[in-house]
C-alpha cells in the first residue's frame, strides 16, 4: 500500500518560508562580505525578509511574506524605495498558504503576476542511504574541488532541460557564481558528483530548523541521462536523515524535469508561490502610505 500524499498545512509552510527568509538574509550579508563596499541591505517585513545583494541577483526579493500579518504599507515604502534607489524592481515571493490579504495587498500598489515556483516536500526518517548507479560517485566536494563544483553547477543551469513552464529569470554566468560563493558562506554545503572519474554535477544542502533544503542541483550535458541527478538526490536526503531533519524541500519550476525527477523519488508538491512583481518607478515618481 502507497503512503498518503504529504499534506503541507499553514503551520509546516510558514516554517519553511521562515527557513527560506533566513537563507536570503544569510546569502546577502554573505554578498555584502565578498564586496565590501555595502550595496545590499536586508530589511524585515512582518516576518518576512526583504534582500537585496547586488546588481541582478536571485537574492533580490521578499521571501517569506503572509505568515505573520500583513506588512504596514509605511515599511513596504521604504523597502521599495530601497530596491528603487538601487535601480531594482520588488520581487515578491508569496505562498499560497499565505494571508490572502498580502496578495490583495501587494496588486494594489501595483505589483503583478509574474511566474509561479512549486515547492516540494518529502518526509523524513532514517531509512534513506546513499546509492549511486555505476560509474557515479557523490561526495562533499573538498576544498580544492569548489572551483570545479561552481563551474559544472553554472555550466548545467546554462544549458536548462527545457521541459515544463520556462523561468522568469535568466542570470549571467558570472552573477550565478557569485551567488552559489554566498551560498556557501551562508552554509549551504556542495556536492560534487563524478561520472568515471569525471566532474558531471553538483549540487547543494542547507539544514536548518529540521529542514533539509535542496538549495539545486544541476548536471553537465554531457553527463545527462547517467543517474547524476538521482545520486546527488540520495546522497543529500541521506545526510538529511541523518542530521535528523523531518522534511526535506525543493523548489522547482512548474513542470519541469526536476519537478518529475523528485517526485519519482517520492516527493509531493506542498504549495505554489506566485512570484509578484513591482517595476522601478519612472525618475522622480514617489508613493506615499495608505493610497
Amino acid at each position: 500500500m502507497n503512503p498518503p500524499p504529504f499534506f503541507c498545512d499553514v503551520a509546516l509552510a510558514r516554517r519553511i518560508e521562515r527557513v527560506e527568509a533566513d537563507l536570503m538574509a544569510a546569502a546577502a550579508d554573505a554578498a555584502r562580505l565578498r564586496r565590501g563596499d555595502d550595496p545590499g541591505f536586508v530589511m524585515r517585513v512582518a516576518g518576512s525578509v526583504a534582500t537585496f545583494a547586488e546588481d541582478g541577483s536571485p537574492f533580490n526579493k521578499i521571501a517569506g511574506l503572509g505568515f505573520d500579518g500583513v506588512p504596514d504599507e509605511a515599511v513596504l515604502d521604504e523597502v521599495e524605495r530601497a530596491f528603487a534607489d538601487r535601480g531594482a524592481p520588488v520581487q515578491a515571493e508569496v505562498s499560497a498558504l499565505a494571508d490572502p490579504a498580502v496578495g490583495a495587498l501587494l496588486t494594489a500598489r501595483g505589483y503583478r503576476l509574474e511566474s509561479f515556483e512549486n515547492v516540494l516536500g518529502l518526509a523524513l526518517d532514517t531509512g534513506y542511504e546513499r546509492a549511486s548507479p555505476p560509474g557515479v560517485d557523490v561526495r562533499v566536494a573538498r576544498d580544492e574541488e569548489f572551483d570545479a563544483w561552481l563551474d559544472v553547477v553554472a555550466d548545467g543551469f546554462a544549458h536548462p532541460d527545457g521541459q515544463g513552464v520556462p523561468s522568469h529569470e535568466d542570470f549571467p554566468r558570472e552573477v550565478l557564481l557569485n551567488a552559489e560563493r554566498d551560498f556557501a558562506t551562508a552554509g549551504v554545503v556542495p556536492y560534487l558528483a563524478l561520472h568515471d572519474g569525471s566532474v558531471a554535477g553538483g549540487g547543494s544542502l542547507r539544514v536548518a530548523d529540521g529542514v533539509a533544503q535542496l538549495t539545486g542541483a544541476a548536471t553537465a550535458p554531457a553527463h545527462r541521462r547517467h543517474g547524476v541527478q538521482t545520486a546527488l538526490l540520495a546522497a543529500r536526503l541521506a545526510d538529511a536523515a541523518a542530521a535528523r531533519c523531518d522534511i526535506a524541500v525543493v523548489t522547482t519550476q512548474p513542470g519541469s524535469k526536476s519537478q518529475q525527477n523528485v517526485q519519482r523519488r517520492g516527493f509531493h508538491l506542498l504549495y505554489t508561490r506566485a512570484v509578484l512583481v513591482r517595476e522601478v518607478p519612472p525618475m522622480g515618481a514617489t508613493r506615499t502610505s495608505g493610497r
